[in-house]
């Protein structure tokens, strides 16, 4: 099939062909469309690319709320289905799907979205995208979408799956990728993290592909989860789950409209990411409890309260973040504070403080991101098992330059939003036992107890957290005493 655009036909009115029709210009689809170029093409997160792309479109006039929400939905459910589609997608063609050009195949997995994850009619989806395919391929390639998307609309979501997943039984691994749009790869480390049977794996990879909550942070001495909440007003929002801080918003609303939040008073920081910092200041201690560092700090989300809550003891933190435009960023998040703060620019690696100089150091290490996959679907297509690889001796160089900051007696944090094993507690494992350096003296504290009311955190003294069980982000938290 010749998929390239054709010249258009001319009308001259005196018979000779169907008159030419300018396509209609979707504001809503092409925007969807457009995101998933700038993912595609420049491997930007669509929670970056798409609040500038809504906001340009509000701006214009002809862009209300629904047709926001509409077009976050397209954008975010086609890239979290997108293993899913093109499996599909190829059923449906003559070719290598990796012969098809990545436009085009943006087009046919927002429209096999439609068809199959939304409630929008079958025959609506089908001329919607074919519509947009016109405007952005042209009408040649607008042929091939239609007749691709004919093929997918002929069956539901279940039947496709029928077809196109093997059997549990002959292949479980690559029956869950496809059924639950994950690479393979993937679903095998989750199921190691996780252990168990069927069910559990299911659960996890069914949460990966909800939406997930947005929860506020009242950074404490700054703002009250009671202010956040009267913000917010009757059905606006409830309180955290596990969190003392935290406040979830309903569907829909605004986080940057509270004022607390322009103020930087509250912030947007998902549960998970509260209950580390929290647990990590609440760790026991003895003696001085005068200087904090993270050492990881960008982009300042757990800086913020960090520091919010080192003030309460007047206590004082250093944060520091390897990425100058990030350091700026946690000066943003920090802005404000009402105790002794200092934000620096430096390589975690070759800190520039001496060691033994801090009482509780946190390293929130640069990881895979396998655990915030509800947030940013893209990344499962983006990671590579060898990123792993690539990952480790930071990991590994950060827990040892940590634990060399911090004094005898203190306590470090070492997090990672990623459950895979190779970057939890495999990474503190070798650390303590000396594996590729020195041993290091220090002990494990129990993660549980500081985490009071939350289910589920297994056998310790580290915890993992998790999506389907916890409905955060999958927090890793291991705490650890040096002893000498």
């Amino acid at each position: 099939m010749n998929d390239q655009p054709r010249s258009r036909p001319q009308n001259n009115g005196k018979g000779g062909g169907k008159p030419y029709r300018r396509p209609k210009k979707d504001p809503v689809r092409i925007l969807a469309f457009e995101a998933l170029r700038a993912v595609d093409e420049r491997d930007a997160y669509a929670n970056l690319v798409l609040p500038p792309l809504l906001r340009k479109a509000r701006e214009g006039g002809n862009f209300d709320g629904r047709d926001a929400a509409l077009a976050t939905e397209l954008v975010y459910g086609t890239l979290r289905r997108q293993g899913t589609y093109d499996a599909i997608i190829a059923e449906c063609i003559d070719r290598p799907l990796r012969e098809v050009d990545p436009p085009v195949l943006d087009v046919l997995a927002l429209g096999a979205h439609q068809l199959l994850g939304t409630r929008i009619p079958s025959h609506a989806a089908v001329s919607a995208s074919v519509e947009l395919a016109r405007v952005v391929l042209g009408d040649g390639r607008a042929r091939f979408v239609n007749a691709v998307l004919r093929k997918i609309a002929a069956n539901d979501l279940d039947a496709w799956l029928e077809k196109v997943a093997p059997p549990y039984d002959e292949d479980a691994e690559d029956h869950l990728a496809i059924v639950h749009s994950h690479p393979r790869w993937v679903v095998s480390a989750l199921w190691d993290a996780l252990g168990g049977g069927r069910a559990g794996i299911e659960d996890l990879l069914e949460a990966d592909n909800e939406r997930p909550e947005v929860t506020l942070v009242a950074r404490p001495g700054r703002s009250t989860t009671d202010e956040l909440m009267d913000a917010l007003g009757e059905g606006g929002g409830l309180p955290g789950r596990w969190s003392p801080y935290a406040v979830r918003m309903a569907e829909g609303g605004e986080p940057g409209a509270l004022d607390a939040v322009k103020d930087g008073r509250a912030g947007v920081q998902d549960e998970g990411s509260q209950l580390v910092a929290v647990a990590l200041a609440n760790a026991p201690i003895e003696g001085r409890d005068e200087r904090w560092l993270d050492g990881c700090a960008g982009p300042g989300g757990k800086a913020a309260l960090l520091g919010a809550l080192a003030a309460e003891r007047g206590a004082a933190l250093l944060a520091s973040e390897k990425q100058p435009h990030r350091a700026r960023l946690v000066e943003r998040a920090l802005a404000g504070n009402p105790g002794p703060y200092q934000v620096i620019a430096a390589d975690g690696t070759r800190p520039p403080w001496l060691p033994g100089s801090f009482d509780r150091v946190l390293m929130d290490v640069p990881c895979s991101g396998l655990g915030a996959l509800r947030r940013r679907p893209e990344a499962r297509w983006r990671r590579r098992p060898e990123d792993l690889d690539g990952f480790a001796p930071l990991q590994r160089g950060l827990l040892r330059e940590a634990l060399s900051a911090v004094r005898v007696g203190g306590v470090v944090g070492y997090a990672t939003c990623s459950p895979h094993l190779a970057e939890t507690r495999i990474v503190v494992e070798d650390v303590l036992k000396g594996r590729g350096g020195a041993p290091v003296e220090a002990e494990w504290i129990d993660v549980r107890p500081l985490m009071p009311g939350v289910a589920g955190l297994g056998d310790g003294p580290d915890v993992q957290l998790w999506p389907h069980m916890h409905g955060t982000d999958a927090m890793y938290l291991a705490l650890l005493r040096r002893t000498a």
